[in-house]
């Protein structure tokens, strides 16, 4: 039996993971978390051997930030990062920390379950579209939270808006996208968006 813990800050999509993945015979969910620091507690308490996480959640930790910790408190734990954000930063990043598995949640729940064993027995995986998205893309100047901050402006939210759903101050919010303005030589966030978006980086 593969024992998983399934990390996501939405309920409905957590519950809906955990009764799908419950379904197969031979994986068994023994923990759910809405938050990364959850997921770490969760994880050193039932030791899984494969972790399921979100990409962004609350708390402070990412899921690659998560996936870091519970592979130093959880040996033998491997990671699969799941995302609406399927970015080619955070691709490369995810693979550079030690994640096993980076897909979208576009997925069905038969190659998730597909991944988790593939994981489990020491394999690794790459959604293919993400994987050649992030081949053709070319390394972004910006950092995972600039990207992130600038793709929650693409749809011209007001500054205070994107700093409630990114979890941040709106000061904290304004110097990333001044940041991220600046490192794409744009004039305003809204060149900065059409910029990131040609290249595929949000």
């Amino acid at each position: 039996m593969i024992r998983i813990l399934l990390a996501d800050d939405e309920t409905l999509i957590r519950d809906a993971l955990a009764g799908l993945l419950g379904l197969e015979d031979d994986l068994e969910v023994v923990a759910t978390a809405a938050s990364g620091p959850e997921a770490v507690a969760a994880g050193r308490k039932h030791s899984p051997d494969v972790a399921v996480l979100d990409l962004q959640m609350p708390g402070g930790l990412d899921g690659i930030e998560t996936a870091q910790q519970l592979a130093q408190h959880v040996p033998g734990c491997r990671a699969v990062i799941v995302t609406s954000h399927g970015r080619p930063g955070y691709l490369k990043k995810a693979l550079a920390g030690g994640v096993a598995a980076f897909l979208p949640k576009t997925v069905s729940a038969r190659v998730l379950a597909d991944v988790v064993r593939l994981v489990h027995g020491g394999g690794r995986y790459v959604d293919p579209e993400l994987a050649a998205e992030a081949i053709s893309a070319g390394e972004s100047p910006l950092t995972p939270r600039e990207s992130d901050v600038l793709e929650l402006a693409a749809d011209g939210a007001p500054v205070e808006e994107i700093a409630a759903r990114a979890h941040l101050s709106p000061g904290t919010v304004r110097n990333y996208l001044s940041a991220a303005a600046v490192k794409l030589g744009a004039a305003n966030r809204h060149e900065a968006v059409r910029t990131a978006r040609r290249h595929g980086w949000i």
